[in-house]
């Protein structure tokens, strides 16, 4: 049971990651928009850094998914 609240924790600590990083990608397309944005790999970066946070949410919740299946 305490495994499953571990879960929980993490998968809503990993969405207020994803929500800041969103919002950190929002920031720097509006920089890039308006040219003051230097660095483009920034934009990469945060890109990839959502598809992992998102990539680990998803197989969290298919694991929690088979656990409570069984």
């Amino acid at each position: 049971m305490s495994d499953n609240n571990k879960n929980d924790s993490s998968i809503s600590d990993l969405i207020i990651q994803l929500d800041e990083n969103e919002q950190s990608l929002q920031n720097l397309r509006f920089q890039k928009s308006m040219q003051q944005l230097e660095d483009l790999s920034q934009l990469k970066k945060v890109k990839k850094k959502i598809a992992r946070i998102k990539t680990i949410i998803h197989e969290n919740t298919l694991k929690n998914r088979l656990k409570s299946d069984n």
